[in-house]
C-alpha cells in the first residue's frame, strides 16, 4: 500500500493554516506514489474482467460477488462518462450519464440506502430493521460510513475518505481513495504522536497491517486545544474496503511518561460513498 500525502496545522481556537501539498511520503514503509499533473490518454474498457472459478459457494459469498461486481460496473460507467466529457463528446457523456441515472434507482446498494433512510426518516422502523437486515446480506461493508470519530483520553480523531475518480484505473481492478484526518486535543495536557498502525481490509476479505513512525513524515505535538490535520491516501485492489487504526502517543510535559493508544474508528473505502456531505 502507498500514499500520497499533505499536512495541515490547526489551531482550531483562531482558524487553520493551510500549506501546499507536501512531497508524496510511503505509506507505511512502501515504495512512493508521485501524479503528474499533465494530461493522459486513457482508453476505458466496457466489459468487466472474466474471472475463474467455481460457482458452487455459499450464499452469503454470491452475494458478496454480485456486490463486488455492481460495484466494477458503476466505477467504470462514471470514468467512461470523465473520460467523454474531457475529450468533449458530449453526446456519448450524456448517454453515459442517462445509464448512470438508471444504475443508481436500479442498483440494490443504492435502492436499499435510500429506502432506508426514508423509512427511519417517517419513523417506520420495522421497515428500516428489514432494510438494514437486507443490507447486511448482500454488502455487508455498505453500513459502514465513510468517516469516524473516536475519542481516547482526550484526543478526538476524525477520519472521512472519498473516492479519487481520476486516479482509478476499474478496468485494471485499481481504485484510489483519499482520506483526511483531523486531530483535537482536548485534554488539559500535550500530546506527540509517535507511530501509526494502519489495518487495512478489501472486500475479499484480505486484511493487511501497517505501522509507521509518526504521519507524513512528522511526530507533531499538539498542545490543549489545539489539533493536526492532514490528508493522505490509499489504493485498493476492490472497489470497496475499510480501514482502521491506532496512534501511539504520549504525554510531553512530564519526563517519564507512559505511552497510549488512541483508537481510529472504522471507516468504509467505496466508491459509491455513504451519502454523506465530506468534511
Amino acid at each position: 500500500m502507498q500514499s500520497l500525502s499533505l499536512k495541515v496545522f490547526a489551531d482550531f481556537r483562531v482558524g487553520s493554516k493551510r500549506s501546499l501539498p507536501g512531497r508524496s511520503s510511503s505509506f507505511e514503509g512502501r515504495h512512493c506514489l508521485s501524479f503528474p499533473r499533465s494530461g493522459r490518454v486513457c482508453q476505458i474498457v466496457a466489459c468487466l474482467p472474466e474471472t475463474n472459478g467455481s460457482s458452487e459457494g455459499t450464499s452469503s459469498g454470491s452475494s458478496s460477488s454480485s456486490s463486488l461486481s455492481r460495484s466494477q460496473t458503476y466505477a467504470l460507467l462514471k470514468q467512461q462518462m470523465e473520460v467523454a466529457a474531457q475529450s468533449e463528446d458530449y453526446e456519448e457523456a450524456a448517454r453515459i450519464r442517462d445509464s448512470l441515472k438508471s444504475f443508481e434507482e436500479e442498483e440494490p446498494v443504492l435502492r436499499l440506502r435510500n429506502l432506508l433512510k426514508q423509512a427511519i426518516a417517517e419513523e417506520r422502523f420495522e421497515d428500516a430493521a428489514r432494510y438494514r437486515d437486507e443490507l447486511k446480506e448482500i454488502a455487508p461493508h455498505s453500513l459502514l460510513k465513510c468517516s469516524s470519530d473516536a475519542t481516547t483520553l482526550g484526543i478526538r480523531v476524525q477520519v472521512r475518505s472519498v473516492y479519487i475518480e481520476g486516479r482509478s484505473q476499474p478496468s485494471k481492478g485499481q481504485y484510489f481513495f483519499a482520506y483526511r484526518i483531523r486531530i483535537t486535543n482536548n485534554s488539559g495536557r500535550p500530546v506527540q504522536l509517535l507511530r501509526r498502525h494502519w489495518i487495512i481490509t478489501d472486500a475479499n476479505g484480505k486484511t493487511e497491517n501497517f505501522w509507521g513512525i509518526g504521519v507524513i513524515g512528522e511526530q507533531p505535538v499538539i498542545l490543549p486545544r489545539t489539533g493536526f490535520e492532514y490528508s493522505s491516501a490509499c489504493p485498493l485492489s476492490t472497489p470497496n474496503g475499510k480501514m482502521e487504526g491506532d496512534f501511539e502517543m504520549k504525554h510531553i510535559d512530564r519526563v517519564g511518561s507512559e505511552t497510549f493508544n488512541v483508537a481510529i474508528s472504522p471507516f468504509s473505502l467505496s466508491i459509491l460513498g455513504d451519502g454523506s456531505e465530506t468534511v
